[in-house]
């Protein structure tokens, strides 16, 4: 859990100083941050999406996730969550001049805290990094620290364009990031040989479930860009889809993943 306490202080640090910066920045600097941050994201999110070694895995996990997600309006619950934070703490009403201004920090708000949420917890490194790091890996630590490094300016950047909601990403980060530390802690008792355990970033797997997140990752872009605005949470279970795919394969000695 080291790691995602870590990671937990350089959002907040990174959010603090965005909140700070952004009062100080125009509409069109502000705008263009964002686009900034939807190119980075688009390039981020093609580079994990190759890492897939067979497009059938991701491609089935990602329509049979979206249906799942969309069944259970995976999307519309973070978003609910994200009003009743802004509800619940009124930061963004409090400076509200009218109803207009009221209604577009709500908007503000809940779209910092749904991406920022989003773009801290698909990555590879959220799943290597906070599984290793339960397993009692200092690899798993390092990887975290590595994305902690990279989320603090990610907040920075978030911050100064949508708010404070990108502060409340902590609730996310520790909620998905202590999960899979968790059940890192958990797995560790069944998998006594170090090196299954050193092979869990490079398991097909793995690979599958960053393809995925890739993907979900280009969708974030289009909303960045302001192309299209995709309920891209209501993918989420295709990150669990995937690796069940490959693990499936495997044990029943289909050939779906090369080797």
């Amino acid at each position: 859990m080291a790691g995602t306490i870590l990671n937990i202080i350089t959002v907040l640090i990174g959010s603090g100083i965005g909140i700070f910066v952004g009062n100080r920045l125009t509409e069109n600097i502000q705008q263009s941050v964002v686009m900034g941050l939807g190119f980075v994201t688009l390039v981020v999110g093609v580079e994990n999406a190759l890492k897939t070694g067979n497009i059938i895995i991701p491609l089935l996990s990602i329509v049979i996730g979206v249906i799942i997600g969309e069944l259970l309006q995976i999307d519309k619950a973070l978003e609910n969550f994200g009003a009743w934070l802004q509800r619940r703490f009124g930061v963004s009403q409090a400076n509200a001049v009218d109803d207009d201004t009221a209604a577009d920090n709500r908007r503000r708000f809940i779209t910092g805290f749904v991406t920022a949420s989003l773009v801290f917890c698909v990555g590879p490194l959220t799943f290597v990094g906070s599984i290793q790091d339960g397993m009692g890996l200092e690899s798993g630590f390092q990887f975290l620290a590595i994305k902690s490094v990279l989320d603090l300016f990610a907040a920075m950047a978030f911050a100064s364009s949508f708010g404070i909601g990108v502060a409340f990403t902590a609730i996310t980060i520790l909620i998905i990031q202590g999960g899979l530390a968790l059940f890192g802690s958990l797995l560790v008792t069944f998998m006594s040989e170090p090196t299954m355990t050193e092979a869990l970033g490079n398991s097909p797997m793995i690979n599958e479930m960053t393809a995925v997140g890739g993907l979900m990752l280009i969708g974030l872009s289009l909303i960045l860009l302001n192309i299209q605005t995709p309920r891209v949470a209501n993918y989420l279970p295709a990150l669990v889809i995937a690796p069940l795919m490959v693990g499936v394969g495997q044990l029943l000695g289909i050939p779906i993943y090369p080797l």
